[in-house]
């Protein structure tokens, strides 16, 4: 528990960074919104092609793995802003999309590897029954959390996606621990920041007012979706801030008064 409350504090922080550049916040719902766009246009292709099973079976592959260039691109960009402020600068949404743009040889081959790495294990849950579906979600979490500072390797230290991969394993071999609890304190921040969302639209349903159900599910719906934006673009931040005390052994500015290495223990 200590890890976690600790977790949370740093996430306080990272929203203290956040309130320098807000604006950063779009870059995931931009990432979001494309990602809409290129996974529909490749599902109305698929289904479109009835007659040619294989065919449509390509297109939503190439669909998946486009919606993953985009969401890797998206998250570098807001690594590259959070990067820029941490660093004494002061990003904006095109600079920060301009430093991802650089580092698009390493961001797109890694997209596409941890885009595949993602759908073979997916498939093969589904496949799968009882331990072997347990034993298959293990991997699929120890996959993410050894790439959890890859993207961060890429676009602060412009490696290549093997070299990035092996930094974020170096950096976490020790820390499974640590960086599971990071993610379950930004889970508790953004269960309780959707609050007042749930709260709104289970009281329209009881009062069975289809105009007010309405309204409270497109209130709820637009404030639900500003939280996800928000806890994504503080997961970056506090993702690249973690990235930078490892590799230096400094808490980014902003950080300083953080307990970083209560987090992340460097070895």
């Amino acid at each position: 528990m200590g890890r976690i409350r600790n977790t949370i504090e740093l996430a306080k922080t990272s929203w203290g960074v956040l309130q320098k550049d807000r604006e950063l916040v779009a870059l995931p719902v931009l990432g979001f919104l494309l990602t809409l766009v290129v996974g529909s246009e490749s599902t109305s292709a698929a289904t479109d092609d009835e007659a040619l099973p294989a065919a449509s079976g390509i297109l939503f592959l190439l669909g998946a793995l486009g919606a993953g260039v985009v969401s890797i691109f998206f998250s570098g960009a807001v690594v590259a802003g959070a990067h820029e402020r941490m660093s004494g600068g002061d990003p904006t949404v095109g600079s920060s999309i301009g430093r991802a743009v650089q580092r698009i040889p390493g961001l797109v081959p890694w997209a596409l590897l941890t885009t595949t790495v993602g759908l073979v294990i997916s498939a093969l849950r589904e496949r799968a029954e009882g331990i072997g579906r347990f034993l298959l979600g293990g991997i699929d979490l120890a996959w993410d959390v050894t790439t959890y500072l890859t993207v961060p390797a890429i676009v602060i230290d412009d490696q290549g996606p093997i070299d990035g991969l092996r930094e974020s394993a170096g950096l976490l071999k020790s820390t499974w621990g640590e960086n599971l609890a990071s993610r379950v304190g930004f889970g508790i921040v953004g269960f309780v920041a959707a609050i007042p969302a749930i709260v709104l639209i289970a009281i329209a349903g009881a009062t069975g007012v289809d105009a007010f159900v309405i309204a409270a599910v497109v209130l709820g719906g637009l404030w639900l979706a500003l939280v996800v934006a928000v806890i994504s673009t503080l997961g970056g931040i506090f993702k690249t801030a973690l990235y930078m005390y490892a590799t230096t052994g400094r808490a980014p500015e902003g950080f300083e008064g953080a307990d970083l290495g209560g987090t992340f223990t460097r070895k």
